[in-house]
Parts: structure tokens; C-alpha cells; sequence
């Protein structure tokens, strides 16, 4: 359950304005404040008592951001049919089949419930809305087109997503297949092997060099599979600490996926409909484009890119056009730069920005398919050579058995 920091979810029952029994539950940093935001709800509390932790420390499933983009979603469908904000989080909350989720929501109600405005309450869960998220939110608050905004954010959230499953798709499946046949090689190693060096031991005659080379590789992996499954376990966590810890290391990393052949195309073009989506959902929203560059900064998703949108931002804080901006850091398309122009131009940035990200999402989806297509017979190739050269190494020195009777 995601709560605020010092917070407690509180169970309550008692009676509305009308009398009428009702019960729920409350985010307070004690019974007497629980209490106390239940009057100014018009409630008369019988009895609050505070939520018992899960057991065993369970937190019930994760929230995951495709769960904010279809909460988002349905919040702005209630608010624009014209449900009561309170409410709408209500129809929502009990929508929900995630625990943590609903508690989350419960949570945000409840405060706004007691006075704050939406942006406050969603900023106390960072980890789910982020500062683009919750800037957009406000400037809605602010211009009373909440509803608006929040339909323009769940587009936002919905289609972001749906570009990271794009680029899921193009690694699961090879690293799926890689990670299987290393299995399959090992287990061959550690258990078929060894049963034919029992075989070999008794032949006459000098084992091809092939097989030899198997054989040796055996031994190592069985004498040294734990120490190989330490030096694995270890290069993974001091690999993903280095990458959260290490700026510089962070940069090489993001510099080399932009080189890698075929995938660093479709990186690019991931970052590049990243970057036109943010800019063209914070500009619309009225969000000033100095500060609409730094969130698009802090959601370009690589470190190289980042820095060179900050680099536009202080570029156009001086005075720039964007688009001069955009074209001295050498790393945006020419379609990018031709657009931002027509839309600096004709006033239009934010649809101009629109066309370029559905342009370049399409491209990362036809790249991703054609991805598919091309890794699946490579990699069952790869996976054919290492089970069949295991099983050619251990079948030629029967093939040769006649040659020693």
C-alpha cells in the first residue's frame, strides 16, 4: 500500500448527513486526525480503527504504470460525464482488482476530500506520478479544464506505454530463446556428457578433437557451475547498481544502444516519438515551453538525449527559436526540424509535434515487426548449433567405432 510518509490507512464507520449508515476508509497520521477529516466530510465516526498490515510483509501486487494510465483513463471519462471528483475516484477505487491500487486511490480521495487540490495529493506518490504528471494536473486545476487535461494525460500515459511494450516486444523474445538455450547447453553439459565420457573411457583408440574440446568444457562447467552462477548473480546487480549509480556509466551504456545495428534505429525512433509526444502534450496544456522543455528532458528515457534537450532549453531561454535550437545538437531528424519550423511558423507546435510522434511510433512498430521476423530464424540457428554441436561432439566417436573394432 502506498500511503504518505507518517501516514496510516484508517477502517471507518458511522453515519452521513442523512443519517444513513456508511463506512470506507481514510489516509491520517492518527485516529483523532481520522476523526477529525470525517466530520468536515459530514460523517459522524462510530468507529475508526487503523487497516492491519498484510501479513508476512505482503504488499499485494505492484502497481505498474499501465495501471495509472487506465486509472487516468477513467477518471477522465467520470469527471467529463460530469461525476463529482470525490465520487469518481469512489467508482474508480472499487473498479479496481489490485489491493495496493485501490488503497492508493482510497488514499488520494481522502485528501481531496479533506480540502487539498488534486496535484498535492498525487505528488505524494512520486514513484506512480511524476513531475510531468502532476505539473499537467495542476496547470488543468488552475485553468478549470481538469477533465480536459486528465482525458489529454491518459492519452499521454496510454500511448507512452504502448511505445515501451513496442520495445519489450523487440528484446523479450531473442533474450527468451538465449536464456533457454543457455539452460538446455548447460544442462547437456552437467548430465549427457558425462554419460558418454563413461562410454568413451572404454574405446581404443584416441577421441576426435572435437569431442575432446567438449569434454574438457564439461568438467570445467561441473567443477565450477557454482562459481560461474556467483560471477553471473554479481556482474547483474553491480551491472544495474553502476547503471543507477554511475552518470557517466549511464551515458556510455545509452551511447552504445544508439550504435547497436538495427536496435539503435529503433531506440532512436523511440526517443524521438518520446520526445515530440511530451513536448506536444506539455505546449497544448499551456505549460510555458522553457519548463515544457525540461520535463520532455526528464522523460527522453536516455541520458545523451537528455542532456541535449536541456541544452535547447537553455538555448531558447536566451532568446533561440526552438527549432534553431533543436538543429544545433546535431542529433534530431530533418522531418523533426521541418515540423517544429511549420509549427513555430503557423502557431500549430503542438499538432505539428503530434504528427512527428505517430509518425516515428509507427516506425518503431513497423521496425519491431520486422525485428521479429529476422531475429526468430537467426536465433533458431544459434540455438541449432549449440544443442547439435553437442550432440555431433558426442555421437562422432561412435560414428567412428568400427574404425577401432
Amino acid at each position: 500500500m502506498a500511503t504518505a510518509t507518517g501516514n496510516d490507512l484508517y477502517i471507518w464507520a458511522g453515519t452521513d448527513k442523512n443519517g444513513r449508515t456508511t463506512k470506507g476508509e481514510i489516509n491520517a497520521s492518527s485516529q483523532a486526525m481520522a476523526k477529525a477529516q470525517l466530520r468536515r466530510q459530514g460523517v459522524v465516526p462510530k468507529s475508526v480503527k487503523k487497516k492491519p498490515k498484510p501479513l508476512f510483509g505482503g504488499k499485494g501486487k505492484p502497481i505498474k504504470p499501465e495501471d495509472i494510465a487506465t486509472f487516468t483513463r477513467q477518471l477522465a471519462t467520470m469527471m467529463k460525464a460530469g461525476v463529482p471528483l470525490v465520487q469518481s475516484f469512489e467508482i474508480v477505487a472499487d473498479g479496481s482488482e489490485k489491493e495496493t491500487m485501490r488503497d492508493m486511490i482510497n488514499a488520494i480521495k481522502n485528501d481531496v476530500a479533506s480540502g487539498s487540490g488534486l496535484a498535492p495529493a498525487l505528488e505524494k506518490y512520486p514513484r506512480h506520478f511524476d513531475d510531468l504528471y502532476c505539473s499537467l494536473v495542476a496547470s488543468g486545476e488552475e485553468s478549470g479544464t481538469l477533465e480536459v487535461m486528465l482525458a489529454r494525460v491518459a492519452t499521454y500515459k496510454e500511448k507512452s506505454e504502448a511505445l515501451k511494450r513496442k520495445i519489450k516486444k523487440a528484446m523479450t523474445y531473442p533474450l527468451a530463446v538465449i536464456a533457454v538455450a543457455v539452460i538446455v547447453t548447460v544442462v547437456l553439459l552437467v548430465k549427457v556428457v558425462p554419460t558418454f565420457a563413461e562410454t568413451f573411457r572404454g574405446f581404443g583408440s584416441d577421441l576426435p578433437a572435437f569431442t575432446l574440446f567438449v569434454l574438457n568444457i564439461s568438467e570445467v562447467v561441473q567443477e565450477w557451475w557454482f562459481i560461474f552462477l556467483l560471477i553471473s548473480i554479481a556482474a547483474f546487480f553491480g551491472f544495474r547498481e553502476a547503471k543507477f549509480r554511475s552518470v557517466k556509466f549511464a551515458e556510455f551504456l545509452d551511447k552504445v544502444m544508439l550504435k547497436m545495428p538495427i536496435i539503435g534505429g529503433i531506440v532512436h525512433d523511440a526517443i524521438i516519438a518520446r520526445f515530440a509526444r511530451t513536448l506536444s502534450t506539455t505546449f497544448a496544456a499551456g505549460v510555458p515551453l522553457v519548463d515544457a522543455l525540461e520535463s520532455t528532458a526528464g522523460a527522453a528515457g536516455n541520458a545523451i538525449y537528455a542532456k541535449a534537450i536541456r541544452q535547447i532549453k537553455d538555448d531558447v531561454t536566451t532568446g533561440t527559436t526552438l527549432y534553431a535550437s533543436i538543429k544545433t545538437t546535431g542529433l534530431f531528424p530533418n522531418l523533426l526540424l521541418q515540423m517544429v519550423s511549420i509549427g513555430e511558423e503557423s502557431g500549430s507546435l503542438d499538432e505539428m509535434l503530434d504528427k512527428v510522434a505517430d509518425h516515428y511510433e509507427e516506425a518503431v512498430d513497423n521496425a519491431v515487426d520486422n525485428l521479429s521476423a529476422l531475429l526468430e530464424p537467426m536465433i533458431m540457428s544459434i540455438l541449432g548449433v549449440l544443442v547439435g554441436g553437442l550432440l555431433v561432439a558426442m555421437y562422432l566417436p561412435i560414428f567412428m567405432l568400427g574404425t577401432v573394432i
